[in-house]
């Protein structure tokens, strides 16, 4: 991954190696959104949504107003005491808070919708609607 750099200078070489070790770029880049799969089974839709250290506790998924998916992920890091005789050279690491709206197709059934965490991804079962196809046989009456 490429990361915008801002020049002082016109030494490249210093810079250049410099810029490796510097985050001063990274605290100005936008935050990415998680990754997301989505599977299509037989009888649901199945989200999985990457949350590498996040708790469930800081999971939220909710049907919004309109009937929307709403997945809220919370920035809730505690704070630790560093070491003062260490700092990072390089900090790629990005603990930002996400929210996203996500349209349903028709056939989710809104009440059976569930959620968990396990191994560092939000798993969100979308249950599809059991359609009741009855089959009638009758004779047609040929006028």
């Amino acid at each position: 991954m490429l990361f915008p750099v801002m020049r002082t200078s016109n030494n490249w070489l210093d810079n250049a190696f410099n810029d490796l070790f510097s985050d001063s770029a990274l605290s100005r880049m936008n935050s990415t959104a998680p990754a997301v799969n989505v599977k299509d089974t037989e009888n649901a839709y199945v989200m999985e949504v990457a949350v590498p250290g996040i708790k469930k506790e800081f999971c939220r998924v909710n049907i919004d107003d309109d009937g929307n998916l709403e997945i809220a992920i919370e920035n809730k890091l505690e704070h630790k005491e560093e070491n003062k005789k260490e700092h990072y050279l390089r900090r790629e690491f990005s603990y930002s808070n996400y929210q996203q709206s996500y349209i349903l197709p028709e056939d989710v059934d809104r009440e059976k919708i569930s959620a968990k965490v396990l191994n560092g991804v939000l798993e969100i079962e979308l249950p599809k609607v059991v359609k009741n196809e009855q089959k009638v046989q009758r004779k047609i009456e040929i006028g």
